[in-house]
Formats: C-alpha cells, structure tokens, sequence
C-alpha cells in the first residue's frame, strides 16, 4: 500500500465487551443506544461501508453487499481509556492497568505542585465532569486564582482554568509540573482543561493539552517511522502517544477542523500513515450523554468521510474504528467498555469482505504495519490478506 488512513471515531462503541459487568458496563452500546435515543441516524457513507453488517450492531440497515471490509475488535487490555486503546491499536497492549483515583488525590501531592507551580492553592479534586466543574468553581477560581483539579474513572489529573484570567501558558506550565510529579505513580495522564467566558456562560476551548506517559514498549509507529515511512498524526494523536513514532502532527480543533485537515493531507502526503483522532464525538456527546448531539456529528462525518473516499487512490487503504464506547444514554459520563468497530475501504478491499471479531486492537496496527513495510512485528494479527476477500 502506498498510504493507510486510519480514523479513530472516539468512542463509537458497538456493544459491551464480555468482561463489561466488572467496569459496570453490562449492556452498553454507544452506536445503537443512541440511535434509539435520537430518533434514527442517516449515515449513507458509513451504511453503505457495512457498518450494519458489523456484528451485534442492529440500530443501521444491511447494505447488501456492503461496499467495504466489516467487523469489530475486542481490547484485551484492562481499560477502557483513550492511550490504553490507542496504544493497543498500534500494537501496546497493557497487561496491568492505569491507576485511578476515585477519591482524589492526596492533598500532601496538590500542596506540593501548588509550591512547584506557584500557585495559590486548588479547587475541587474529585471525580466530576468538566462541564460541572467550570460551573461550579469557575467563579472562585476567577476570584481566587486558585485552578480547578478534577478526576474521572480514567486514569487522569485533569486541571482547568481560565485562558485569560489565570492565563493558557501559564495553565500549561502547571499541567507540566504535575506531569512530571505524578510520572512515578503510574497516572496516565494529565490534561490541560482551558476554559473562557464569564461566570454563567463559562465555555471549554479546543486549546486542550494532553501529557501522557510514553508508550511502555515500541508501536506500529515507530517501527514504521525507523523503516522510513511518513507517519501523521491528526487531532491529539501526538499527546497520545507522548510525541513518539511521528515525522508531522497536526493539531485539530474538533472534528470538523481534523476532517478538513485530513482531506488536506490527501492532497498532498504521497506515503505512509494519517493517523486521526476526531475527538468531539467522545468529549462534547458521549461525556455529555447528549444522544441528538452524537447523531448530528455522525451525520456531518459520514459527508466528510465521502469528500475522503474520492480522493483515496489506487494503493489507498481506509480503516475506520474507535478506541473504546462513550454510551450516552448510561448512567454517568464516564467511557464504557465495549467493542470497536472496523470498517476497510480501498480499491483492493472486496466488497463484503466479513473480518469478524478479532481478538485485539492490535490486529489493527499489525495490518498498517503490513501495508506499509510488508511484515509485522505483532503482536497482532494482520488482516491485510483478507481484504480482498
């Protein structure tokens, strides 16, 4: 293959993973819960890809035959966050998982970072949605100075504040500081959570940073940056993997601003790996369980994923898949364990070609690695020989 597209539908779930009751997922299902909750999904793109066909999906139609390859990945690692995902996808598995802080973190450590960072203090530290956490410290964090920490299910510090009245380079710093102090703890990462507005009508920014911990072992994309490939991360894929195993990253604000870079990058990259993350779908709908929102990103993806596939070339290939579910109909706003899609779409792709469940993510990565230097390192399976179907 001369280039492999890869596009990450952040938390397009298709269904609970069998292990899903031990995370409190049993009978989740982002793709069809919220076609039920939103009253339909027009998707012709996707539809006619196969992503009906994809086994335990029952909300789309059949597209007989279905134009692409279809199937679905299970994560073998212990989570269900986005490096642990994206990290199995490139060939990472994790055999211990992340920790997590469901109780905060210690106020010896936050005092601490507060010194570090010259900082007046902290609000919060408990797990919360960054919705509510604006609306319910914004205004003293405004008054005090004092930013706003906050957890979740995920293995995260996350810490937000105002670009203009704490200042963005200044939140960055500290997000630094509090990188490198929880590096020994294992925590996954911290992320920059800047916000604008005034109180009442406080509204999160797309200069969102994230500082995660390296990869514990080379990817697919460092074995395909060392073999000479181009590889080009879109969205957060740099902060992801912690600026490893990529020749260019290109930051995106939302999902439309990274399709329209990615179209872009169609033009002009000749060889090697567009790796994407479109990231709204997970943090503005999911998150927020807001169901009608999820569907309308859905449907201005599917036009977008049609501008892609006429630009594809001979020796293209497409994947699409997620790194976890984000059910926006379920209890909460935390991610869910479930399967992930994968559709395949290119000339030498036959036309409903059924992958079936494939036991890893990593199946994923070895099939990229395949395409682009002709082996693979594992420790996933490639597919690549049965696309043609």
């Amino acid at each position: 293959m001369r280039r492999v597209f890869v596009l990450v539908i952040d938390s397009l779930g298709v269904g609970a993973l069998p292990d899903a009751e031990r995370f409190g997922d049993a009978g989740a299902h982002t793709l069809d819960h919220l076609i039920a909750a939103a009253g339909g999904l027009e998707v012709p793109h996707l539809t006619q890809a196969g992503l009906g066909h994809v086994p335990g999906v029952q909300g789309l139609p059949r597209e007989e035959p279905a134009q692409g390859a279809f199937g679905r990945m299970a994560e073998t690692s212990p989570g269900k966050d986005t490096p642990t995902g994206h990290w199995e996808m490139m060939g990472c598995p994790l055999e211990e998982p992340f920790p997590v802080f469901p109780q905060g973190f210690g106020r010896e450590l936050l005092d601490d970072w507060c010194r570090r960072a010259g900082l007046p203090g902290w609000l919060g530290n408990h797990p919360a949605s960054g919705t509510e956490v604006i609306e319910r410290y914004g205004a003293e964090h405004i008054r005090t100075g004092r930013p706003i920490v906050y957890t979740s299910a995920d293995s995260v510090m996350q810490i937000a504040a105002h670009e203009e009245h704490f200042g963005l380079e200044r939140l960055y710093d500290s997000c630094a500081i509090a990188r490198e102090m929880t590096r020994s703890m294992g925590l996954g990462r911290v992320i920059a959570r800047p916000f604008v507005g005034e109180p009442g009508a406080l509204r999160r920014t797309y200069n969102r940073r994230d500082y995660s911990l390296p990869p514990p072992r080379p990817t697919v994309l460092d074995r395909l940056l060392e073999g000479g490939s181009n590889v080009v991360g879109v969205g957060k894929i740099e902060d992801i993997f912690a600026g490893r195993g990529l020749s260019r990253s290109v930051h995106s604000a939302g999902n439309d601003d990274g399709m329209r870079r990615t179209l872009s990058l169609a033009d002009e990259v000749e060889q090697g790996l567009i790796f994407v993350n479109l990231v709204d779908f997970d943090s503005l709908y999911g998150h927020r369980r807001d169901p009608k929102g999820y569907r309308r990103a859905l449907e201005a993806f599917d036009a977008a994923l049609g501008e892609l596939q006429a630009r594809l070339g001979e020796d293209d290939l497409l994947l699409l898949t997620a790194d976890h579910g984000t059910d926006p109909t379920w209890d909460g706003s935390d991610h869910t364990r479930e399967y992930v899609p994968l559709l395949a779409l290119g000339s030498s792709v036959g036309a409903g070609t059924e992958l079936g469940t494939r036991r890893s993510f990593a199946d994923l990565g070895a099939t990229v690695e395949e395409a682009l230097l002709g082996s693979c390192a594992g420790p996933g399976l490639s597919f690549l020989s049965e696309l043609a179907g």
